[in-house]
């Protein structure tokens, strides 16, 4: 069965380009843009990694992932921030993601952080 990552952003070039990479991988995709119902959507797409962007509408990925790792049925989930702020790493230390990676990125360095963290589920 392949792996599933969910991905919340509401830039439609990243979703685009990181379902293509990660498809090729043979890694199912889900998208999403916005995060409104989070925990409902992990619930039903059941992913075994999560990519969130910070500027996420409605909540943001901060607040989204601290809902995430808040939650007994989702916190083993590994989220890693995907973002260009400046601050990633604090922000991931901070909102306890399990790691990050930053925009623009290169496509060995994203493909690594998502291997590496995937195996997590294992």
């Amino acid at each position: 069965m392949k792996k599933c990552i969910l991905i919340f952003d509401d830039d439609h070039e990243i979703l685009s380009v990181s379902k293509i990479i990660l498809e090729q991988q043979n890694y199912r995709v889900e998208i999403k843009i916005c995060c409104d119902k989070i925990i409902e959507n992990i619930s039903v797409l059941k992913p075994d990694l999560i990519l969130m962007d910070l500027w996420i509408p409605m909540i943001g990925g901060e607040n989204a992932i601290n809902q995430i790792k808040n939650n007994s049925e989702t916190q083993h989930i590994p989220v890693i921030l995907f973002s260009a702020n400046a601050e990633i790493e604090q922000i991931c230390a901070r909102s306890n993601a399990n790691g990050f990676i930053k925009k623009p990125f290169q496509i060995a360095t994203f493909l690594h952080v998502i291997k590496k963290n995937i195996l997590r589920t294992i």
